[in-house]
């Protein structure tokens, strides 16, 4: 299943995806350890962005590679995982950075 980008405001086909897998699980994580069906259904609720599991288990080994998240024990057959420290110093910077150019790109629209 592709991921998808639905309830985008004038969605445009052309303009491509705004969504960047690794920072969409952080950002689901942020809120407490998921497991994978989990945080597909979190990131579609918080914004729109419906990942496939090839896009999704791809985002989090490489997360976890880079020991951004790590798997806590296996519950029921399901697999959840956590962000760490580091995980969330990450997060809380690429978010500062997004709010600071939506903030500015904004203003420059209501100059328009």
């Amino acid at each position: 299943m592709a991921r998808s980008t639905r309830r985008v405001a004038n969605e445009d086909p052309d303009l491509g995806r705004f969504s960047d897998p690794p920072l969409l699980v952080l950002a689901s994580l942020a809120d407490g350890p998921k497991h994978g069906h989990a945080m597909i259904d979190d990131i579609d609720q918080m914004c729109g962005a419906r990942l496939g599991p090839g896009t999704l288990y791809g985002a989090i080994a490489r997360l976890e590679r880079e020991k951004l998240i790590e798997p806590l024990p296996e519950e029921d057959r399901r697999h959840p995982y956590r962000i760490t420290a580091s995980g969330a110093r990450l997060l809380r910077a690429k978010l500062t950075t997004i709010n600071h150019f939506a903030r500015v790109g904004l203003r420059r629209l209501e100059a328009l």
